[in-house]
C-alpha cells in the first residue's frame, strides 16, 4: 500500500483535477436520473396488485386515477372544465354526469345511487384516469396542468396528487438537505479536529464522493426519492470517519517523517488496511437490504452500499491530494484541541463497571418491550403538511362523500349483468363500503343501451376486462379496510377466480405482509454477516457475540423510545435502522475492541486493559458518533416529509446511543467476560499467563 500512497503524492495534481472533472459526467448521470416518488411501485411484479395495474394500463390505456371535486359551480361551468380536464396530456379519459347524458337532461332521471355518486350538497364529482401509472411523469405534469386550468373551486384528490406534492416538496428541501447536514458537521468538526480548515476539505472530499455516487445512479435508470434524501446525508455520516482517519495518521506520521509528502504517503498506506477494513460492515449492512423482495431495498442498499465505496476512494486519493496542495493554508487555521482528553472518565467507568451493567441489564426490559410495540404507519401521505393541495382535497373528499380510499376491481367482461349485480349487491353489505361503480350501475335501466356514449362503454369495458371502482370510508393501511379488502377479494373470487382488485389500499395491504417477513430476513441476514466479519477480523467465538449485542441493546433502545415518546414510526423504520445503525457504528465497538486486544495481548491486567482502550477510544467514538448525528439531526428538524423525517431523527438519536453504550456498557462487559474471551479468541493471554507489564507501567499508561 506505500507504493500507492507515493503514487497518490507523486500525481496529486492530476487526481485532484481528475476529480472535479468526473463532476462533470455524474452531474449529467444525476440530472438524467429518474426519481420515483411511489413506494408501493417496488412491490414484487408477480403479486395480484401489480399485475393489475399492468392490466389497467395494457388494457385500458389507464394507469393512475384521482378524484375532481367543484364546489358551488354551475353545471354549464362544469362541463367547461370537464372538457379543459379531457384536453391536459396525460389524461386518459374523465367520467362526470354528462358522461351518461347531456346536462340538458334532468339528473332525476338518473338512478339514485348514480346521482348520489356524482353530487353531493353543492358540489359534484368527476373522475379523471390517466394514460400512466400512478407517479408517472406525464401523470405528476397532469396534476400541475389540472391545477393550472381549475379554479380554488376544484380540489383535486387522490394518491397522484400526493404523489405530485411530494415531488415538489421533495425537490423543495433538497437543497437545504445538504446545506444544514454541511453546516451542522463543519462546526462539530472546526470544534473536534485541530484546524479550523480541514473540515471544508473534509466536506470537499466526501462531497466529490457525493456526486460521483448519485451520478453513477443513471445506470439503474431511476431511484426512490427516500433513498436520494438519504443519500447525502447518510454517505456524509458514514464515511467521514475515513477522512478524520487518515488526517490523524497524517499528523502522526509527520512525527516521523519531516517531509510532508512523504508523511502522507505512509498515512495514506495505513488508512487503505484501516478504512477498507472498517468499510466491510458498513458495507454489508446496507447490501443486507438488497435482499428483500419489496425491492426500495434493494435500491436504498446498492446506492448506499456504492456510496461508501466512493467514500473511501476519495478518502485515499481527492483527499490527501487536497491536503497537500493546501497544506500551508490548514497549517495557518490550526488550533488547539478542544476536546478534553477525558482521563477521569475511563477510570470511574471501569471502577464502576458492575453499575454500567446493572443499568445496561435494567433498560434492556423496557428497550424490548418499546421495541416491539411501537406504532408503525405505512400510509405515506398521513405525515405530509395538512395544508398541501392534495391534504386539503383528499379531507374535503371524506367529508362530502364518506370516502378515504377506492379500490378497483378488474372483472371477465362477459359477466353478465345480474351476476355482477348480485356480486355488486355482497360487497355493499361489507361494511365501510360507501359506493360500488361499474358499467351497468351507471347504464342502469333507464338509459337505453344503444344511446350509451362509446367513450364511456370504452372507458368501462376492454377486450377481457370490465373495470369497477368500490369506494371505502376507511383509510388507508388501517386494519379495517385490511380487513375489508380480504372480505371483497373472498366475495370476487366466488364470482370470478381471475378477477384482481387493484388500488392503493390492497396494494398496501400487500406491504404490510410481505415487509414484515422481508425485515425479519434482512434483520438476521445483517446481523449474521457482521457476526462473521467479526469472527474473521478478530479470530473470535465469544467478541462477535458482544459487539452485536452491545449494538442491538443500543437499536432496541433507539426504536423504543419512539413507544414511549407516542411517535410513530415508518414502516420501513426498523430495517433502516436496524442494518444502518448495526453497520455504521458497530466500528466503535471494533475500534475499542481492537486496543482492547492489544493492551490484553501486551499483558496488562483486565482493569488496565480495558481502561487503556477506553481512554484511546473515547475521543474518536465521540467525534465520529456527534459527526453522525450533526449530519442528519438538521435534516431530521427541517424536512416536513414524515418518512424522511423520522428516519433521519432515529439515525441522530441512534448514533448517540450507541456512542453511550458503546463507551459505558462494552467496556463493563469486557471486564466482566475477560477470562471468557482469553479462552476463546486468538490473540489474547491466556488465564493464568503472568503479568509482564510492572503496575507503575500500567498506571502510566492509564494516565
Amino acid at each position: 500500500m506505500l507504493k500507492f500512497g507515493e503514487w497518490v503524492v507523486k500525481h496529486k495534481l492530476l487526481i485532484l483535477i481528475l476529480g472535479i472533472a468526473l463532476v462533470v459526467p455524474a452531474a449529467f448521470g444525476y440530472l438524467n436520473t429518474r426519481v420515483n416518488y411511489d413506494i408501493l411501485s417496488y412491490l414484487p411484479s408477480d403479486l395480484e396488485t401489480m399485475r393489475g395495474q399492468d392490466i389497467l394500463k395494457e388494457e385500458f390505456g389507464k394507469g393512475g386515477f384521482s378524484f375532481v371535486m367543484i364546489e358551488g359551480m354551475p353545471d354549464k361551468d362544469v362541463v367547461k372544465v370537464h372538457e379543459q380536464l379531457e384536453d391536459v396530456d396525460g389524461v386518459a379519459e374523465v367520467l362526470w354526469y354528462d358522461s351518461l347524458a347531456d346536462i340538458s337532461v334532468p339528473k332525476e332521471i338518473l338512478p339514485q345511487k348514480v346521482y348520489d355518486f356524482f353530487n353531493s350538497g353543492d358540489s359534484t364529482l368527476m373522475i379523471v384516469f390517466f394514460e400512466d401509472t400512478t407517479s408517472a411523469d406525464s401523470t405528476m405534469d397532469a396534476i400541475d396542468e389540472m391545477r393550472s386550468i381549475t379554479s380554488q373551486q376544484c380540489f383535486i384528490s387522490g394518491m397522484s396528487a400526493v404523489t405530485t406534492d411530494m415531488k415538489h416538496l421533495s425537490d423543495s428541501e433538497t437543497i437545504g438537505y445538504a446545506l444544514i447536514a454541511v453546516i451542522l458537521t463543519c462546526i462539530v468538526l472546526a470544534v473536534t479536529m485541530d484546524s479550523f480548515l480541514i473540515p471544508v476539505f473534509f466536506m470537499l472530499g466526501i462531497g466529490l464522493a457525493i456526486v460521483w455516487n448519485l451520478g453513477s445512479n443513471f445506470f439503474f435508470g431511476e431511484i426512490s426519492f427516500l433513498t436520494q434524501a438519504l443519500c447525502l446525508v447518510l454517505q456524509l455520516g458514514v464515511t467521514m470517519d475515513y477522512s478524520i482517519f487518515l488526517w490523524h495518521s497524517y499528523k502522526e506520521q509527520q512525527q516521523t517523517y519531516s517531509d510532508h509528502g512523504d508523511a502522507m504517503a505512509h498515512a495514506i498506506a495505513q488508512t487503505v488496511t484501516s478504512v477498507v477494513s472498517s468499510s466491510f460492515t458498513t458495507v454489508a449492512g446496507f447490501l443486507a437490504m438488497c435482499f428483500m423482495s419489496f425491492t426500495l431495498g434493494l435500491d436504498l442498499g446498492i446506492v448506499m452500499a456504492k456510496g461508501v465505496v466512493f467514500g473511501v476512494l476519495a478518502c485515499v486519493t481527492v483527499l490527501p491530494a487536497m491536503i497537500l496542495v493546501f497544506d500551508k493554508a490548514i497549517e495557518k487555521t490550526s488550533h488547539r484541541d478542544l476536546l478534553p482528553e477525558f482521563k477521569k472518565i475511563p477510570a470511574f467507568i471501569t471502577k464502576h463497571f458492575a453499575l454500567f451493567l446493572t443499568i445496561g441489564l435494567v433498560l434492556l426490559f423496557p428497550a424490548v418491550y418499546g421495541n416491539q410495540h411501537y406504532d408503525v404507519y405505512y400510509n405515506l401521505d398521513s405525515t405530509l403538511p395538512a395544508e398541501l393541495d392534495s391534504m386539503v382535497a383528499n379531507s374535503k373528499l371524506s367529508e362530502e362523500y364518506n370516502m378515504n380510499s377506492t379500490h378497483m376491481l378488474l372483472l371477465d367482461s362477459a359477466m353478465d349483468a345480474k351476476t355482477c349485480e348480485r356480486m355488486l349487491d355482497e360487497m355493499k353489505q361489507v361494511d365501510g363500503v360507501s359506493f360500488t361503480l361499474s358499467y351497468n350501475s351507471l347504464v342502469g335501466t333507464a338509459i337505453p343501451e344503444e344511446v350509451v356514449p362509446d367513450r364511456l362503454r370504452e372507458a368501462l369495458k376492454s377486450g377481457e376486462y370490465q373495470l369497477m371502482m368500490i369506494g371505502s370510508e376507511y383509510k388507508v393501511a388501517s386494519d379495517e379496510v385490511n380487513a375489508q379488502v380480504a372480505r371483497l377479494n373472498d366475495i370476487v373470487k366466488q364470482y370470478d377466480k381471475d378477477a384482481l382488485l387493484i388500488g392503493e389500499a390492497p396494494a398496501t395491504k400487500d406491504l404490510i405482509e410481505i415487509t414484515a417477513h422481508d425485515f425479519k430476513v434482512v434483520s438476521v441476514l445483517s446481523i449474521a454477516v457482521i457476526f462473521l466479519i467479526i469472527a474473521l477480523t478478530f479470530r473470535s467465538v465469544t467478541l462477535p457475540v458482544i459487539l452485536v449485542a452491545v449494538i442491538e441493546l443500543a437499536i432496541m433502545m433507539n426504536l423504543g423510545i419512539s413507544y414511549y415518546l407516542q411517535d410513530s414510526l415508518p414502516f420501513i423504520a426498523s430495517v433502516v435502522i436496524g442494518t444502518i445503525q448495526l453497520g455504521a457504528t458497530v466500528d466503535y465497538a471494533i475500534l475499542m475492541t481492537t486496543r482492547y486486544k492489544a493492551e490484553r495481548n501486551a499483558g496488562h491486567e483486565k482493569h488496565e486493559a480495558v481502561g487503556i482502550a477506553l481512554a484511546t477510544s473515547m475521543k474518536s467514538v465521540i467525534v465520529s458518533a456527534m459527526g453522525f448525528f450533526a449530519a442528519t439531526i438538521g435534516v431530521a428538524v427541517i424536512s416536513r416529509i414524515g418518512m424522511i423525517s423520522s428516519l433521519c431523527m432515529l439515525l441522530a438519536r441512534g448514533a448517540l446511543i450507541s456512542m453511550a453504550v458503546v463507551l459505558t456498557v462494552l467496556p463493563s462487559v469486557f471486564i466482566l467476560l475477560d477470562p471468557i474471551i482469553c479462552r476463546t479468541s486468538a490473540g489474547f493471554p491466556k488465564p493464568g499467563r503472568r503479568n509482564t507489564v510492572p503496575v507503575s507501567a500500567e498506571r502510566s499508561a492509564l494516565s
